[in-house]
């Protein structure tokens, strides 16, 4: 297979030692946080962000304030993007139905789809305010009918960021905490003094906090691994080479660690991408991350065909794929990993983290191979039931049920089932022996 690597970034080596060593530190930041509740949050919180409020809980008050100060303009583009993501996720949420149906006479089998009772939605903004993640996290809950909406976000430039907390509010939080990082994962499922525990963390972050939602998982549930951001551009020439360029660096300035690769059947594309990546760099305003996270985590591989093109994009699984080629829906129809598919040189990725109405909080670091991204059905429980409603219904599944459990050595269990044979099917079946 021709398969050609014309720019690597770090090492899988080098990457997992960095991993270890974020893994070490969230370890210990937890273990204070469970054993000092409030003390250790605020102690973190002076430390990570400089901020220590009279209460990281904002107050109704506060949120309208903070609310006052956003422009009708600014407000009127939040809540446009907010609707469209509220219009698809009512749209999946109303694809999902509770079922109850007779399998056998007399026998009802059934599921209800019930919502998560609490969440924590963790809102990044340190660097840049994401106010786009309040809409992914907290109005997709609202939707689905979670009861208690938990959010959280650090504080932007020492204070709370007008536009996030408005996006948090109408998108319908209950609680809105001004706290950042591992501090708020933390608190939020683990809970302290001041801060009941959730059921369920949802949210995207850095490392740190990824991290954390992976050592919390078990005694909260989480949405993914939603760890820094993910890009890959799958080009052919029938797209140009500043086309792929502002696609990439686009995504490379969320952070230090933002992976980025262009993946292309032509070696002409892919130097001539390299080259405008370069002249970008030079003018771009948030080029001091972007180049970082290009410089280490940007690659650019060479297939000779589209079938090596799709093996390597499945084996990558991204989290978000640019797919812009001749046979866009091809790669739609055949690609099996990824977090969600962005689909021709009209559609871009910043569009669907920002208004399109899909949900921005996507799989990293592989996990689409086993989980697709956020959306209202990660904050529904589908719970089954089973009813029988006959004599003959139990006597029937009863002798069955007998059977089968002596045949793995549970009398006990064989016996559950024994008695209703007994009761309703008049059969005297003796103790510790299966039903005819």
């Amino acid at each position: 297979m021709a398969i050609r690597y014309l720019k690597n970034g770090k090492t899988e080596t080098a990457r997992a030692e960095d991993d270890a060593q974020v893994r070490q530190n969230v370890e210990e930041i937890l273990a204070s946080i469970e054993t000092e509740g409030d003390a250790a949050v605020r102690s973190l919180s002076e430390k990570f962000d400089k901020y220590s409020p009279v209460a990281f809980r904002l107050s109704a008050s506060e949120i309208e304030a903070l609310m006052a100060q956003v422009s009708d303009r600014d407000m009127e583009d939040l809540k446009f993007a907010q609707e469209q993501v509220r219009k698809f996720a009512q749209i999946q949420r109303d694809s999902m139905r509770d079922v109850e149906v007779e399998t056998l006479p007399g026998v009802i089998l059934g599921h209800k789809n019930i919502p998560v009772q609490s969440v924590g939605c963790y809102v990044p903004g340190g660097k840049f305010p994401m106010v786009a993640s309040a809409h992914m996290s907290v109005a997709t809950a609202s939707v689905a009918g979670v009861p208690r909406i938990v959010a959280a976000t650090p504080p932007f430039n020492g204070a709370p960021n007008p536009a996030v907390i408005a996006a948090m509010h109408l998108g319908g939080a209950h609680e809105i905490y001004v706290l950042g990082g591992i501090q708020a994962v933390g608190a939020m499922a683990l809970g302290t003094q001041t801060i009941d525990p959730v059921h369920m963390l949802v949210g995207p972050g850095n490392a740190y906090v990824a991290e954390a939602k992976r050592q919390l998982y078990g005694r909260v549930g989480i949405d993914l691994f939603a760890g820094p951001t993910e890009t890959m551009v799958i080009a052919d020439e029938s797209v140009d080479a500043e086309l792929c360029a502002t696609d990439l660096l686009g995504q490379a300035e969320h952070g230090y660690n933002s992976p980025a690769v262009l993946l292309t059947n032509s070696e002409k594309l892919a130097r001539e991408t390299l080259s405008e990546i370069d002249r970008l760099l030079a003018i771009l305003p948030t080029t001091d991350t972007a180049s970082v996270s290009w410089q280490d985590y940007g690659e650019v591989i060479v297939c000779d065909t589209y079938d090596e093109m799709l093996e390597v994009a499945d084996d990558i699984a991204s989290e978000h794929v640019q797919v812009m080629t001749d046979r866009d829906d091809w790669f739609l129809e055949n690609m099996t990993c990824y977090g969600a598919l962005f689909l021709g040189a009209r559609t871009n990725v910043a569009n669907g983290d920002k208004v399109i109405g899909t949900n921005h909080t996507l799989p990293t670091k592989k996990a689409g191979r086993y989980t697709g991204g956020l959306w209202v059905g990660k904050f529904l429980k589908t719970h089954s039931y089973q009813k029988v409603m006959t004599d003959e219904a139990a006597a029937m599944i009863g002798a069955y049920g007998s059977r089968l459990c002596m045949l793995e050595g549970f009398v006990g269990h064989a016996e559950q089932c024994n008695i209703r044979v007994r009761r309703y099917g008049g059969q005297n079946v003796p103790y510790g022996e299966a039903a005819e």
